[in-house]
């Protein structure tokens, strides 16, 4: 199984068992004919952990493609789109116990998935592979500061951090 390490100073994780949507950082992977996807440990480390999680469409709805369907409170506010159309379920165990995202992220931790109306192999072809997924990230910020430095590397976000950091409130 991948792994990238001092990734914001910490090792992360990129199941070749999956594939990945790159736009969302959200994993996919079929389980009896239905789409699962969750976010990736690499977007879980850059957005700072998940805290909550609600969906803004009925489960069991069907959804398109890029459609809204999750709102969900990490170190950001997110909307999470679909990247498959099809008839949609939510893990309620996730909203009961938010840190499966965080400790079983790519096994109990999945957030929603999607009954496509294709067969899984259809659906799963057109997503990243882990490969294709971990050069996605070679840009990212999780790389560029590989020992997880407070406030970023580039001087713009020292200055920030530093300069919030300062600050009596």
């Amino acid at each position: 199984m991948p792994f990238m390490e001092k990734f914001l100073g910490k090792s992360v994780e990129i199941p070749d068992n999956c594939r990945y949507a790159r736009k969302q950082h959200l994993w996919i992977k079929s389980e009896n004919q239905t789409i699962l996807l969750g976010l990736t440990e690499p977007f879980l480390v850059m957005a700072g952990g998940f805290k909550d999680v609600d969906s803004i469409v009925d489960e069991g709805e069907t959804v398109d493609k890029g459609k809204a369907v999750l709102f969900a409170i990490t170190g950001k506010i997110l909307y999470i789109d679909t990247p498959i159309k099809g008839q949609i379920l939510f893990n309620h165990k996730v909203k009961q116990n938010t840190n499966l995202v965080t400790e079983d992220t790519y096994g109990k931790g999945w957030l929603f998935g999607i009954k496509p109306g294709k067969t899984a192999s259809e659906v799963l072809h057109q997503f990243a592979t882990a490969d294709e997924y971990i050069e996605s990230l070679k840009g990212s910020e999780g790389l560029k500061n590989p020992q997880g430095i407070k406030g970023g590397v580039s001087g713009i976000c020292k200055a920030v951090y530093s300069g919030i950091g300062g600050q009596k409130i």
